[in-house]
C-alpha cells in the first residue's frame, strides 16, 4: 500500500466514513437523501480528520514505533517524522476549514474535537484517566457530529452519551491488559489506584451504558425492534462482572456490546 494511505490509516478512515454514515441515518432517518451534500462534506471531514490525528500519533511515536511498529512507514524511513508532523496538523486543518462549510455547529464541534485530539496526543494520552477521557469523549462525537449534519440531535444524544460512558469503561481495561507494557512510559490508572480499584470504575462505566439505553423507551423515540438493545445491555453487564478476572476478555467484549447497541438503533430507526 501506498506509504501515504499506510500513514493515514486509510482503512481506518473507511471505517469512520461508514460509522458516519450509520450515525446520520439514526439522526434522520429515512431523509438522508435530502442532505446528500452535507453528509458528502461530512465522509470528507472524517478521512481528513482521521489522517491528521493518525500522521500526528506516528510523529509523536516516532521512537516507540521502532519496536512497536516497525512496519509503519515513520520507523521504515519512507516518511519523515517532520513530514508526519506536517501532514498531521495539515489533516486537521484541512477538518476544520471543511466543516465551515456546514455551519457553526459543525465547525465548532470539528474544531473542538481538533484541538482534543493534538492535546491527546501530545500530552494526554501519556496520563492515564484524563486520556481515557478524551477518548471516550471523541468517540461520542461521532454521533453529535452526524446530528450537527442533519441539524438534528433528538435522535442520537443518547447513543453519543451511551457510546462515550461505555468507551471510558473499555478504555481503563485496556490499560488494566497492558499495565506491563505501559510500565515507564504512561501512568495509567490502574498505575495509579490498583487494578482492582480501576476495575471497579470500568465496571461502574460499563454498567452505565444499559442505564442510559432505557431512555429510548421511557420517550418512545424507536420503534419496536428498538429492544434489541436488551442484548447489548447484557453483554455490557457480563463487562463489568468480567473484568475483574479478565480485563482483555472485557475489552473484546465491549466492542461487540457497542456494534449491537448500534445496531439497536438502525433497528429502531428503520422499522
Amino acid at each position: 500500500m501506498n506509504k501515504y494511505l499506510r500513514l493515514f490509516r486509510f482503512g481506518n478512515g473507511l471505517m469512520g466514513i461508514i460509522g458516519l454514515l450509520v450515525s446520520v441515518f439514526i439522526a434522520a432517518g429515512y431523509g438522508i437523501a435530502d442532505k446528500w451534500l452535507n453528509i458528502l462534506i461530512g465522509c470528507a471531514i472524517v478521512l481528513a480528520f482521521v489522517a491528521g490525528g493518525n500522521s500526528l500519533n506516528d510523529y509523536i511515536d516516532a521512537e516507540i514505533d521502532k519496536t512497536a511498529h516497525p512496519n509503519r512507514p515513520v520507523p521504515m524511513g519512507e516518511i519523515t517524522p517532520k513530514a508526519a508532523r506536517n501532514l498531521g496538523l495539515a489533516g486537521l486543518v484541512v477538518a476544520i476549514l471543511l466543516s465551515l462549510l456546514l455551519g457553526w455547529v459543525c465547525a465548532a464541534l470539528v474544531a473542538v474535537c481538533a484541538v482534543m485530539m493534538f492535546g491527546y496526543e501530545t500530552m494526554l494520552k501519556q496520563r492515564g484517566f484524563i486520556g481515557n477521557i478524551t477518548i471516550a469523549v471523541l468517540t461520542g462525537a461521532v454521533f453529535l457530529f452526524a446530528g450537527a449534519i442533519v441539524g438534528d440531535f433528538s435522535q442520537v444524544w443518547v447513543l453519543a452519551l451511551l457510546a462515550a460512558l461505555v468507551s471510558v469503561g473499555r478504555e481503563i481495561s485496556k490499560d488494566i491488559e497492558d499495565m506491563e507494557s505501559d510500565e515507564g512510559s504512561r501512568t495509567t490508572l490502574p498505575m495509579a489506584i490498583g487494578t482492582r480499584n480501576a476495575a471497579i470504575i470500568a465496571a461502574v462505566f460499563f454498567i452505565l451504558g444499559p442505564a442510559l439505553s432505557f431512555i429510548p423507551f421511557l420517550f418512545n423515540m424507536f420503534g419496536i425492534l428498538y429492544a434489541t438493545v436488551l442484548a447489548a445491555d447484557a453483554i455490557f453487564i457480563y463487562c463489568a462482572i468480567t473484568v475483574f478476572s479478565d480485563a482483555h476478555k472485557a475489552e473484546k467484549l465491549a466492542k461487540v456490546a457497542m456494534f449491537v447497541a448500534l445496531i439497536s438503533f438502525i433497528l429502531g430507526v428503520a422499522i
